[in-house]
């Protein structure tokens, strides 16, 4: 039986990779995944656990690197697909070997850490980082326009795609009426009447999350029921924590943790927020837009794919709080908009399913199968 291995630095990012995965099955393959967790990962006949680490300092991915090896040369992969940028980067080493006997290596690119606006740190040390690697991969994938020129123009990988989309499930992400939005805040434990924010993103430093809650004081100001979510876990997740409870903001923000019940956040909340300053192609703001709500946003890649200023949310700079500020307040403000937009956005959606997903991948996957 022919073998696929898919990997990812965590195991919860097989979230994006399971249709994928099914679909493999579906055509007789059989399905692995290596990650550092041991988390369940559906459509998986077999789960490895490999010592990822997220920094590319860490002794660990010297240890992952050699446990993929073994695993590589022992199970003879005909396509290896890694994702997120140490999974990437351990996975194409580990696999050269087997790529040079004719195992097919793809990468998809969740966003490169160089970018327009990036510091010029980021396009020193990781720009040659994946020049050097597009050299032992096969296919790499993109998901915004921004990142497949520079692959296109730059790389030196025999292939270079884009697909629109990792894939929403329009069938769990979809609006809600007004009388299950109310059972869901009651459950939540957010008032009726609130007007409820919703940002989910892992808690890490890029996702700028003390940005946006330093400036909620300003906003509850001007939106006496506004309300919070937060969703989501990572290293920041204390700190912001603590500044919620200095600014006294505690029965404002509300910390649900991670959750694989995103959808009905989704259908609880008013708007969807993202401030963060860098992304692929954002998974939380096509949930939301599927969920028929609207977005604010910041302008850097990836979103700009998604949303057009003033026609379906509003776009503001990175860290620009007078924008952003406005941006909300035009929001709460203009219940037509937030409805227009919002219906613009449900249909929008729809060139992101998850079933369009799998079609694309499909597609660049044949030809790596014969």
């Amino acid at each position: 039986m022919k073998k696929v291995l898919f990997t990812s630095h965590v195991a919860n990012f097989s979230k994006f990779n399971w249709p994928l995965m099914e679909w493999f099955q579906k055509q007789g393959w059989e399905v692995h995944y290596a990650s550092l967790d041991e988390e369940e990962i559906p459509c998986c006949d077999r789960h490895f656990r490999v010592s990822f680490h997220r920094s590319p300092y860490h002794l660990d991915n010297i240890k992952a690197y050699f446990q993929l090896k073994k695993i590589i040369s022992q199970e003879q992969y005909r396509i290896i697909h890694c994702h997120t940028p140490m999974g990437g980067v351990v996975t194409r080493l580990a696999a050269s070997g087997a790529r040079r006997k004719g195992t097919k290596v793809l990468y998809t690119a969740h966003g490169f850490h160089f970018y327009q606006g990036a510091p010029i740190s980021y396009w020193l040390i990781y720009y040659p980082v994946e020049k050097f690697l597009s050299c032992i991969t096969d296919c790499i994938i993109t998901l915004n326009e921004e990142d497949y020129q520079i692959a296109k123009k730059r790389f030196h990988s025999r292939q270079t795609e884009k697909i629109s989309s990792a894939g929403v499930d329009l069938e769990r992400f979809r609006p809600a009426g007004k009388t299950e939005k109310m059972k869901l805040r009651q459950a939540q434990g957010i008032p009726e009447k609130a007007f409820v924010l919703l940002y989910t993103a892992e808690f890490i430093p890029r996702k700028n999350h003390d940005f946006f809650i330093r400036n909620i004081p300003f906003l509850k100001t001007h939106i006496p029921e506004l309300k919070v979510i937060l969703l989501g876990k990572g290293r920041t997740f204390e700190a912001c924590r603590q500044l919620v409870q200095q600014l006294g903001l505690s029965d404002t923000v509300f910390f649900f943790g991670y959750r694989k019940d995103v959808e009905r956040f989704c259908q609880s909340a008013d708007l969807v927020v993202s401030v963060s300053r860098q992304e692929g192609l954002p998974v939380n703001l096509l949930e939301g837009m599927a969920s028929g709500l609207p977005v604010v946003c910041t302008k850097i890649r990836g979103q700009v794919d998604l949303i057009e200023d003033g026609k379906n949310g509003f776009l503001f700079p990175v860290n620009d709080s007078k924008a952003f500020r406005q941006a909300i307040l035009q929001m709460y403000q203009d219940a037509g908009f937030r409805e227009k937009s919002g219906n613009t956005n449900r249909i929008k959606a729809k060139n992101y399913s998850k079933e369009d997903a799998v079609l694309q991948m499909a597609k660049i996957y044949f030809p790596f199968m014969e």
